[in-house]
């Protein structure tokens, strides 16, 4: 594909992925947070949410889920998307509070930081609140603003993409801080998801103070 055909279809993308937002805003609401988690599948390490508030004339073409990104990519995105949403936030919880109250829960939580972390941010710039809130999958029966779960939402609103982009950036560059303490699990490729290089490292050093306990009670049978 040509580089102008690339940023066509890039463009027309973008506009499809702005469908949940163009409708909202429409409906008058003006400040929508897209809300996304990573992590919540590792064997080690934290659940790490972001919420992000993009202005209506956001134009940052290959804006996607996360996961069909290169690192490059997500990096060079999660930069420019800072630089250009109008608030945003992160919120995580760590591997000991996933053990207690198990990883939906503590996903949850995450999110609930992200959004009110994000909000924090909007009002010191513009005196506002956010006045919907779009999250990929999940709804938060916690959160007292209007708001929609959307299957798929990654690869589907433009503001859920982003937060997943800014999350799994952040997750990914704490997990590369890991694997400078705890060498030998391969964390700095792996991120802590179960690759054979993670569980040889299992077997030959045990468990550290990241791990999931309650992701690996079958780690003998490994």
């Amino acid at each position: 594909m040509k580089k102008a055909e690339r940023e066509r279809y890039l463009a027309e993308k973008l506009v499809q992925m702005e469908a949940y937002e163009k409708q909202l805003q429409s409906e008058g609401f003006k400040f929508i947070a897209g809300v996304d988690e990573v992590g919540r599948g590792p064997l080690a390490g934290p659940v790490v949410a972001a919420a992000v508030v993009l202005p209506e004339d956001f134009s940052v073409l290959g804006v996607d889920d996360s996961k069909k990104l290169s690192e490059k990519k997500r990096q060079e995105l999660s930069e420019a998307i800072l630089e250009n949403a109008l608030a945003y936030g992160f919120g995580l919880r760590d591997n000991r509070v996933i053990d207690e109250i198990n990883i939906l829960e503590a996903t949850k939580l995450s999110m609930l930081d992200a959004i009110a972390d994000a909000e924090n941010m909007l009002r010191e710039k513009l005196g506002a609140d956010i006045d919907y809130v779009l999250i990929d999958a999940l709804k938060l029966d916690q959160l007292k603003k209007p708001q929609m779960a959307i299957i798929k939402g990654d690869s589907k609103s433009v503001s859920i993409a982003a937060a997943s982009i800014i999350a799994k950036v952040r997750r990914d560059s704490m997990m590369v801080d890991y694997s400078l303490e705890f060498p030998g699990y391969g964390f700095e490729s792996n991120k802590g998801y179960g690759t054979k290089a993670h569980y040889d490292g299992l077997k030959e050093k045990g468990l550290t103070p990241i791990h999931r306990n309650t992701f690996l009670k079958n780690l003998n049978e490994k």
